[in-house]
Parts: C-alpha cells; structure tokens; sequence
C-alpha cells in the first residue's frame, strides 16, 4: 500500500520509520517543516516528501497531528483524499475527535477508524522517533462506524510495525480509561513536582521519585488540549485520587496506625490481584 503520514513528530516519525524498517509499503511523509521531511528521506523513513496533493495516492493516511489540528488539515485537504482511503489519527482523547471526522468522511468519501498508539517518551519531534516505539505495546482501534475491512487491515498493519496487541473500543470507554491510565499520571507527576521540595531532590531520591515524576517532563501544549477534551472523566478520576489521598492525610493526622495499614494492604491486594 501507500501510506501517507501527516505529522512527523515523535508518533509519527515512529510510525514512519517502523512501516519502513518492518513492512513493505510505500511511505509518504508530509509535514509543515519542510527540513523535517528531508531528515526523514535521508534517514529512509520514508520514500518520498509529499505534499496535500499526495493524498490521492494514498490508501492509508494517519493524521499524527494534535486533535485540533487532525480535524482542521482534514478540513481544509479532505477533498484531496482518495475516495475509499482509510483515515486515521492517533489522538488520545476520542468523543470529540470521532463525531466530527466521521462527518468530514460522509462529506469527503473517505473511511475514518479512530486508533490511539499507546506508547511514547518524554521527549518530541521528530529526533525522538524510534522504529521500535510500538515493541510490547497496545493499539487502541475506536471503530467510529468504519466497516469490518477496513478495521481488519488498520488491526494487520499495526501488528505488522510491532504492536503487540490491537484493542477494540468505542470513543466512550476509550477516553474513559485514558483518563485514569495516561492523563491521571500526568497529572500526578506535575503536581508531585511542584512541591518545594523538588529543587533539591538531588542526593536524596532513587527509584521511587524518578518512577513518580518521569512523565511531568510534559509537552504542555498538548496535553492541556488533552486534559480539557477529556475533563469530565479525567475530572472524575482525580476526585477519586483526592478522596484516597485526603483518607490517607488523615489516618495519618489521627496518629491511626490501624487505618494507615489498611488502605495500604487494599492498594497492595489491588495490585497483587492484576499480577503485576
């Protein structure tokens, strides 16, 4: 196949370089910094530099883009795109991504099946991107009304660049678990981190704060768009991290050792029980 993607940030310089280093098809790079896609031919990420006017080449395209910008490059290029062509994203928030690229879809007569890489670093762009990324992890598939055919070959084409499994759900579920396993720990790493304390860590940490803070070195940007398309249950998932953290505070305050070693167990029995 020909397979276009739009954004070669770190996700979608990786999804690049593993369609190059693991399949055989034919790779399209388009990207705003044009030295970004001369990098990425040189580098043999992909086989040519396209422009909008390539995506009527393309049977595949993956919009590697911030949501916003996924749905406005779509606006604005959907006329271009191949009748027929599978779109797809790989944004992590989807109730608000789905409904509005499946009207785009009606309206240009292209395919869209909403997935999500789960995988990434703390860094960006494009210098970050790895043909490797994708080893050992999950590809959530958000079907969007998208046919069977065309759910089949995006669930085939992410196993063949290294996902180890392909998950299907729907936008609701999907940004309802996002909440608690990607954005809640997010959240926690930066506000960990804002504590005083933090300046002079230095001596005084090992494992237990690099494994806390690792992701509070956060593209902010993008993750503020995050947080507030997810803030409902991303909201409610942080009034349960409080009341757990306020339970906690005050067994402690109570000098309550009994209560302390009970709500430490449960959380140990919680993860005693996943195997993990």
């Amino acid at each position: 196949m020909k397979i276009a993607v739009v954004g070669l940030g770190i996700i979608g310089g990786s999804f690049c370089k593993a369609l190059k280093k693991y399949t055989d098809h034919y790779v399209i790079g388009i990207n705003r910094t044009h030295s970004t896609l001369e990098t990425a031919l040189h580098d043999g990420a992909i086989d040519e530099i396209g422009t909008p006017d390539s995506l009527a080449e393309a049977d595949v395209v993956i919009l590697a883009l911030y949501p916003g910008a996924a749905i406005e490059f779509t606006e604005k290029y959907g006329d271009k795109i191949r009748k027929g062509a599978i779109v797809t994203d790989s944004s992590g928030i989807k109730r608000e991504i789905c409904p509005k690229m499946r009207e785009l879809s009606r309206k240009f007569g292209f395919v869209f099946v909403g997935s999500h890489p789960m995988a990434g670093k703390e860094t960006s762009g494009y210098s970050s991107s790895d043909a490797r990324l994708w080893h050992g992890a999950s590809y959530i598939i958000t079907p969007c009304g998208a046919g069977s055919e065309a759910v089949e070959l995006l669930s085939s084409l992410a196993l063949e660049m290294g996902f180890a499994s392909v998950k299907l759900t729907n936008p609701e579920e999907h940004d309802r678990m996002i909440a608690f396993t990607s954005q809640l720990p997010h959240v926690l790493a930066c506000a960990y981190v804002l504590s005083p304390c933090c300046m002079n860590h230095k001596g005084f940490s090992a494992g237990s704060y690099k494994d806390v803070s690792r992701v509070a070195n956060i593209n902010a940007k993008l993750w503020s768009e995050l947080f507030l398309e997810n803030r409902e249950p991303l909201i409610e998932e942080l009034k349960i991290l409080k009341d757990n953290i306020i339970a906690i505070t005050d067994a402690i305050t109570a000098n309550d050792k009994a209560e302390i070693e009970r709500l430490l167990e449960k959380a140990r029995k919680t993860k005693e029980a996943l195997g993990e």
